[in-house]
């Protein structure tokens, strides 16, 4: 059932003034159950209520050694006093020192002792009161028995015959209580039943016929006792089968148990019953149950103990009626009727109800009751039969009390009592008469959602006495007390069907005659709606299949649940099975198998509503083929095929194609003969002679084909003449003099028999005469020559085999060859229409001269386009047309109307005359010359704006003037609406004109030539002038690492201008960089250089005015420059440079004094001849040399004699290209600070640095700048 929603929300107020009445209707009192409680919600203090029995005495069988407990409970306010009567005689327990009494109930019990109980047994009544009434229980009995005991019996022996039936006694002690009886042996194992030994249900056992098997002493009757807790064991009973003398004889059936024909029962409904038919015979009879009065229920009945039982579980009325069995064996049979009477005990049809009632009501307590026989209804109050008739308020009618006008006084409990022979039922039902104020118990400002369609109660439930009465109150509607689709309910509930949209709104129930009110808010929500529902899948199995389910849902709801069910059972996705694959609202099943057939239903639900669709799959394949294939009914060209279908798989045959394979040609390959609808299984087939066949057939249906059938054995046709002649007879003659007979070959099949060839014949229509000529051949074609040009012959052709000939062909009429035509039409003239079309007419061709079928004339025109009359008649007189064109006419037609020709142009015209073999001979040309006529539209036209202001037409002239042009005619016209204004050039030389224009206008231009025969098409073109360009200022970005694209839109008619993008980094120097000269026109610019992950500023400057600006970021990481240290401060590069200045002037000095110096002796030089290299220097300072430095120094007198190096020139040059060393690596040595890459030498290894002098003089004692730098 659709759910509805409701909560609690804050109340909206009354607003009485505005609500309109809703529905008004009164609150009935409406029946209560057996016992109706004051809602707990209403608030009350200390309610009475009148006595109600909760637990009801029940009747009990004991013996000695059982407890007894007569249970009686009830509730009421205040508590109820209990009161027993036995047998109609007051009694109470409590004076009975035996019995214990429940102290807060009228519960009494026995404990089990030794001595006798007898005196308990009895009826009982029970009975609750207090100061409102009395409820009186049920009669309940107590039945007292003495504990069962071993009977002192004497042993019984039988002794019979094998084959004879016997009957052991039971006689369990006499009980009302049915026991429980086993027959077993010594070893307390149960004796084997069967069909032949059964136990009957007074607990006899019965052998319908005994053997030398049965034969043993102790067969004992053990009676169990349940309710006692006893088992009596009988005495054992020894049976003693006799072997027979003689054959042992078969023996008919007869009844055991029951015995004689017939036997009746009386049993009441609700009862079980069971119909025994035992039988003796030999062999044991076979059992067999009917009603004779109607038809054995199998659902109501079930057969026991080997069908010797029939019973019953739950009798009912309908199951009176009569019953047989019937045993039966192979010496005959017997019957036995038991008629079943059912009667019923009372049993209530309709309760009274206990109820709360108003001052002045009227009560009505409904008591019926029904049974078999049909029992006796009456009243009592309190338990009291006297007092219901004297008081004239009260009345008794068919079992239905009625109270008018009651009173507080009417507050009691009322007993109605049924009773017929079998038993008697009571039942009560308290009138309480009180006066209670009203309350709604229903919360206020509920919220109720419900679904569009769905049906929604506002509850308003009250409580007080009398029964308040309520009316419902809508926001917006008017009085729908006619409206069907509301009502109000017993409970106050306002009860909303088939809801709508409209029926949103806060609602307000009311309690008549008082200012208790509550309201109720309703929103109607749009129903949920399945937009696409499953399809009926027709599936191949193992291929996969899909079903959707699209639906709609309110957007106030939340996600719906999408449930599938197969056949109404649920499917669910298992996570360790692929068999179904549930997305949303699709159900997939990947590989479909036999048991996925069925019905699918979709089912989407909400909180609100449930909507649902169904779809099914059902399994289908190509029909299985055909089978048990038969001919019947053969003859010459006919034969009866029928077949067996085969399975069609769940979707019906349409077809049956039978195919047939032609055993004896070559290449064997099945064909197809015929189709059938798919509800034959038989044809017949109609055969072709001289032919073997055999045949398959084909089921077909929407699926496929089936696969073929098996085929037949073959069926060969005898041969027969042919039925038919070739088609397509002709004459296919194309040489002249000659006649081509052909036609379309037979098919093979149509031969019918052996020798088949082709019987051609022909004849002259005119001047042969009768006679045909005749030739046989296989094949067509057949010529015959010398038959002359295009004559007429009447030619056929015959089909003709060994077993005869074909039926009679007719004849049909073909030519022979054609030539080509001999002479050209004559009197061929030419009548000028205008100059633009001409009239052509030529006088008949003579039809000899044709040599063939006319077909038609052939005009030839030829065009001479020239620049002038003398190079026309020129070229005219060298043959040379510029272009030729031609017209076909029909053979019957000799005059032609040609158009479409060019003004002032010359032409040429020949006539030719067409047959089926070619084209004759053109008629001599004959030359004519059209007329002037108008040019045609200007070549080409273009507009120019140099200003905003002016516009100049540029174009060239007609590539047809159709005359001599006089000059051209210029229109235009400012926008749709604007006056048309013409200027006329009337020089035909002139390619330009120029106009002064609005610029803020656009406008349509016309320009057409004229000639003397008038105005030509023209040439149209719209525009407007060009308005002064800037550059673009909508720029839309984007970044890159080292770029940046600039797009924009040009603006129309604007011309285009050359700029430049200005782009400076933030965080770099102040120096703006600008790109390529970009133009306007471009649209689309990329500026490359930037550095990644850096801010630039962007600009676009247009005659000193910045027009655009932006800022970027590029992308990617920021490369990190190295911070400059003090090496690229100016005061340090100034320092060090005059450093190396002073340091050169020092050595320049260094120099100039050692050439000063004293002379050395040869020897000194030869001791102290070292390598400068390896020679040590003083590390206090670069002035100071050893002494043994000076005497080397001193014994060189030749250093400066023998080398150049220390002329002035040489120490000049020196020091200039020292100067320019320096410098170098001086450049070398900033840049490398500059980039922060250093090589930091080890001190332990490097020896060349500014603090060891060591490597600061060369090879030639020269200062190493490099070294000194570094």
């Amino acid at each position: 059932m659709p759910a509805t929603s409701q909560q609690q929300v804050g109340s909206r107020g009354r607003c009485a003034a505005l609500l309109l009445p809703l529905l008004l209707l009164s609150v009935a009192p409406r029946p209560g159950n057996a016992t109706i409680n004051i809602p707990s919600k209403y608030k009350i203090r200390d309610l009475k209520s009148p006595p109600v029995i909760t637990a009801q005495p029940k009747s009990v069988t004991t013996f000695s050694a059982d407890d007894i407990t007569l249970t009686c409970e009830a509730t009421g306010n205040p508590p109820p006093t209990f009161r027993w009567v036995k047998d109609g005689v007051e009694f109470d327990p409590s004076k009975d020192p035996e019995l214990s009494v429940s102290r807060d109930s009228g519960t009494f019990s026995l404990t089990a002792k030794d001595g006798p109980i007898h005196q308990y047994q009895g009826r009982y009544n029970c009975s609750a009161s207090n100061v409102l009434g009395t409820a009186v229980s049920n009669e309940a009995r107590i039945v007292t028995e003495n504990t069962p005991t071993l009977q002192k019996e004497k042993k019984v022996s039988k002794k019979v015959e094998d084959g004879e039936s016997v009957v052991l006694p039971c006689n369990p002690p006499n009980s009302t209580v049915a026991p429980v009886i086993h027959w077993m042996d010594k070893k307390l194992r149960h004796i084997q039943q069967n069909e032949r030994v059964i136990q009957g249900r007074d607990g006899n056992l019965y052998f319908s016929h005994v053997t030398v098997a049965d034969s043993r002493e102790d067969y004992t009757c053990n009676t169990q006792f349940p309710s006692a807790r006893i088992i009596v064991l009988k005495e054992p009973i020894k049976l003693t089968v006799v072997p027979s003398n003689s054959v042992v004889r078969n023996r008919r059936p007869q009844m055991m148990r029951p015995t004689g024909s017939r036997s009746s029962y009386l049993v009441l409904s609700g009862q079980n019953l069971d119909l025994e038919c035992i039988v003796q015979g030999l062999p044991s009879p076979n059992i067999q149950w009917i009603r004779k009065d109607g038809v054995l229920s199998e659902s109501r009945t079930s057969k026991d103990s080997y069908d010797r039982v029939l019973r019953f579980k739950n009798i009912s009325e309908s199951d009176s009626g009569e019953y047989q069995c019937t045993a039966t064996n192979l010496q005959g049979i017997i019957t036995h009727t038991y008629s079943v009477t059912v009667e019923a005990a009372p049993y209530w049809t309709k309760e009274p109800k206990s109820q709360l009632y108003a001052p002045g009501e009227t009560v009505k307590l409904e008591c019926k009751a029904d049974g078999i026989p049909s029992p006796e209804v009456t009243w009592s109050i309190n338990g009291n039969l006297t007092d219901i008739d004297p008081d004239p308020r009260r009345s008794v009618k068919h079992g239905v009390l009625t109270l008018k006008n009651v009173e507080l006084s009417d507050t009691a409990v009322y007993q109605c009592k049924a009773v017929n022979k079998h038993s008697s039922i009571l039942i009560n039902a308290y009138v309480y008469v009180i006066e209670l104020p009203p309350q709604i118990l229903t919360e206020d400002g509920l919220m109720y959602s419900v679904a569009e369609g769905q049906m929604i109660e506002l509850a308003c439930e009250t409580f007080g006495s009398p029964r308040p009465n309520v009316t419902w109150e809508g926001e917006t509607w008017g009085t729908l007390v006619a409206n069907p689709r509301m009502s109000q309910l017993l409970d106050g509930s306002l009860q909303i069907s088939n809801a709508s949209l409209n029926d949103s709104g806060q609602y307000t129930c009311t309690v008549s005659n008082s200012k208790i009110t509550i309201t109720a808010e309703l929103d109607v929500l749009n129903k949920t709606v399945i937009v696409k529902p499953p399809l009926a899948l027709r599936i191949q199995r193992r291929k996969p299949a899909t079903l959707t389910c699209e639906y709609q849902v309110d957007s106030r709801q939340d996600a719906p649940q999408v449930q599938w069910r197969k056949n109404r059972q649920k499917l669910t996705e298992s996570s360790d099975s692929d068999k179904y694959i549930i997305d949303e609202s699709t159900l997939i099943i990947p590989d479909v198998k036999e048991e996925d057939e069925g019905i699918y239903t979709c089912e989407v639900i909400t909180t609100l509503d449930i909507a649902e669709a169904s779809g099914s799959i059902t399994i289908v394949d190509r029909p299985d083929p055909p089978t048990q294939i038969q001919m019947t009914e053969p003859k010459d060209r006919s034969v009866t095929l029928s077949w067996t279908p085969g399975d069609d798989h769940n979707s019906p045959v349409l077809e049956y194609l039978i195919e047939f394979e032609e055993t004896e040609y070559e290449r064997k390959e099945w064909e197809e003969l015929s189709r059938v609808s798919g509800n034959n299984q038989r044809t017949t087939l109609s055969l072709k002679p001289f032919l073997s066949y055999r045949f398959r057939v084909i089921a077909i249906n929407d699926i496929g084909k089936s696969d073929p059938s098996m085929y037949t054995d073959v069926f060969s046709t005898p041969a027969a003449p042919p039925d038919s002649n070739p088609e397509g007879v002709r004459s296919d003659s194309i040489d002249p003099g000659t006649l081509s007979i052909t036609w379309k070959e037979m098919d093979r099949r149509s031969f019918n028999g052996p020798g088949f060839e082709y019987k051609v014949m022909w004849r002259k229509v005119l001047g042969s005469g009768p006679s045909w000529h005749i030739k046989s051949i296989k094949s067509p074609p057949l010529i015959v020559t010398d038959v002359g040009n295009f004559s007429a012959f009447d030619i056929k052709v015959q089909a003709v085999n060994e077993m005869g000939k074909g039926p009679e062909p007719k004849s049909t009429i073909g030519y022979s060859g054609e030539d080509y035509p001999l002479e050209a039409p004559l009197n061929v003239e030419v009548d000028l229409i205008n100059s633009t079309a001409i009239k052509v007419v030529w006088a008949p061709i003579n039809r000899e001269t044709v040599r063939g079928r006319l077909q038609g004339y052939k005009i030839y025109l030829m065009h001479y386009v020239l620049e002038s009359r003398h190079l026309r008649r020129e070229r005219v007189r060298e043959g040379k047309p510029s272009n030729i064109s031609f017209e076909m006419t029909d053979s019957n037609e000799e005059k032609k109307v040609l158009g479409d020709l060019q003004p002032y142009s010359h032409y040429a015209l020949s006539v030719s005359v067409i047959n089926n073999k070619g084209e004759g001979p053109q008629s001599d040309p004959l030359t004519f010359h059209t007329p002037e006529g108008v040019p045609g539209p200007p070549s080409s036209l273009l507009l120019d704006s140099p200003s905003e202001t002016e516009m100049t037409l540029h174009w060239t002239p007609p590539t047809q003037p159709n005359g001599v042009l006089k000059g051209y005619i210029l229109q235009y016209q400012q926008g749709e609406d604007g006056p048309m204004q013409v200027e006329k050039i009337s020089d035909q030389a002139v390619s330009h004109f120029s106009l002064k224009l609005d610029p803020h206008s656009h406008y349509r231009f016309y320009l057409r030539g004229y000639t003397s025969q008038g105005e030509g098409l023209p040439i149209i073109r719209e525009g407007a002038t060009t308005l002064d360009g800037v550059p673009p200022s909508n720029i839309s970005l984007s970044t890159g690492e080292t770029s940046v694209n600039l797009t924009w839109v040009s603006k129309k008619r604007q011309r285009n201008v050359g700029f430049f993008i200005h782009y400076l980094k933030k965080d770099g120097t102040c120096t703006w960089k600008h790109s390529e000269r970009v133009n306007s026109s471009q649209s689309f610019y990329t500026l490359h250089g930037l550095q990644s992950g850096s801010e630039y500023r962007l600009k676009i400057d247009f005659k000193n005015k910045t027009l655009w600006e932006d800022e970027i970021q590029t992308a990617g990481a920021k490369v990190m420059e190295v911070h400059k240290g003090f090496v690229t401060e100016s005061w340090f590069i100034g320092l060090i440079s005059a450093l190396v200045l002073l340091l050169l002037v020092l050595l320049i000095l260094c120099f100039i004094k050692r050439s000063k110096g004293g002379k050395y002796s040869v020897k000194e030089k030869e001791e102290g001849q070292i390598d400068s290299e390896a020679r040590p220097m003083n590390n206090e300072g670069f002035g100071e040399y050893s002494d043994n430095e000076e005497k080397r120094t001193a014994s060189q007198p030749s250093l400066c004699e023998d080398s150049k190096l220390c002329t002035d020139d040489t120490l000049d040059d020196y020091a200039n290209s020292n100067s320019v060393q320096t410098e170098v690596i001086m450049d070398e040595l900033l840049a490398s600070q500059s980039s922060g890459v250093r090589d930091v030498p080890d001190p332990g290894t490097q020896e060349s640095s500014p603090l060891n002098p060591a490597t600061a003089i060369s090879h030639h004692g020269l200062p190493n700048s490099a070294a000194l730098l570094d």
